[in-house]
């Protein structure tokens, strides 16, 4: 039996489902997630593995009109995994009145790519399916999509065959990594989006775009199975600070407490996790500030 492998950029605008796709397809949580858009902000590698492919799915930043470094950073990204893979899930919604600006944007980019294809319309259950049926024929019509696939990711419709899709576009290869990983994600990155990740969750609407996570000490406890974790939140304004912190710090640790709980879930291991809020203004635009937090490449 020949062995398939390859690589795979799941990509589209903000909050269509690419890391909801990416943590289905992986049963595990890999990518974090929340209904506020531009949540992932780094391109994660997700590994799925079984008797006869290795899929190493790509899972990056929402594609968006820039207002800072930090994202012309994430857009980068997100374009820039299009260079070296071996298929492209395109994630859109179904269509209201017309194709946005925005996906012909990333559909310029992809007929440029020259790469397989394969377009998933999201969150079916939403719409009738006369307007999914106009959906279907818009989006053909502006690109010769190898598939295309309409589901609901969030209430697992017509998405039992995903990966025996996507796999029939991989070439025949070796294994990349391990049987056993499931990212190739440094557990201190893993902890900071999960620290992040419920700041976006429990904080309104003008908070969490202006936060980012930094661990700083991530050690184990030689005599016991205990890990200790520090971490600073950063943010842009001290009445975020405030915010962040809560009355009497009651949202510091309703934030730490949830994000204890699926860090233990990670590392399998008992977690003494401490938080301090930060205040460093524009850090969005801090060249410094984003090297700090492993949101640069070369095109920043």
């Amino acid at each position: 039996m020949t062995f398939k492998s390859g690589f795979v950029a799941v990509i589209g605008r903000p909050n269509v489902g690419k890391s909801t796709l990416t943590n289905f397809l992986t049963g595990r949580k890999i990518s974090i997630m929340s209904p506020k858009p531009q949540t992932t902000r780094n391109t994660i590698r997700a590994i799925v593995t079984s008797e006869q492919s290795q899929i190493v799915f790509l899972d990056t930043p929402g594609i968006h009109t820039p207002k800072n470094k930090l994202g012309k950073f994430m857009v980068n990204q997100a374009f820039h995994s299009l260079k070296d893979v071996d298929c492209v899930v395109y994630i859109v919604e179904p269509i209201r009145k017309e194709i946005l600006e925005a996906d012909l944007r990333i559909m310029d980019n992809l007929k440029d790519s020259a790469k397989k294809v394969i377009l998933l319309i999201n969150k079916i259950d939403r719409v009738t399916k006369e307007s999914l049926l106009k959906s279907i024929e818009l989006y053909s019509k502006a690109l010769p999509f190898g598939e295309i696939i309409p589901v609901s990711l969030l209430k697992k419709e017509n998405t039992e065959q995903l990966s025996q899709i996507i796999e029939n576009y991989l070439p025949e290869g070796p294994m990349y990594f391990d049987k056993d990983d499931i990212t190739d994600q440094l557990e201190k990155v893993i902890v900071s989006e999960y620290i992040r990740e419920k700041v976006l969750l429990f904080l309104r609407e003008e908070v969490p775009h202006g936060v980012g996570v930094e661990v700083v000490t991530f050690t184990k406890r030689s005599e016991k199975q205990i890990i200790d974790i520090e971490a600073n939140i950063y943010c842009e304004r001290k009445t975020h600070k405030g915010i962040i912190i809560g009355k009497k710090g009651s949202m510091l640790k309703k934030i730490g407490s949830s994000a204890r709980k699926d860090i233990e879930n990670l590392l399998g291991t008992k977690v003494f996790l401490t938080l301090w809020v930060k205040v460093k203004e524009d850090w969005r635009n801090s060249n410094f500030m984003l090297k700090n937090l492993g949101y640069t490449d070369n095109e920043s």
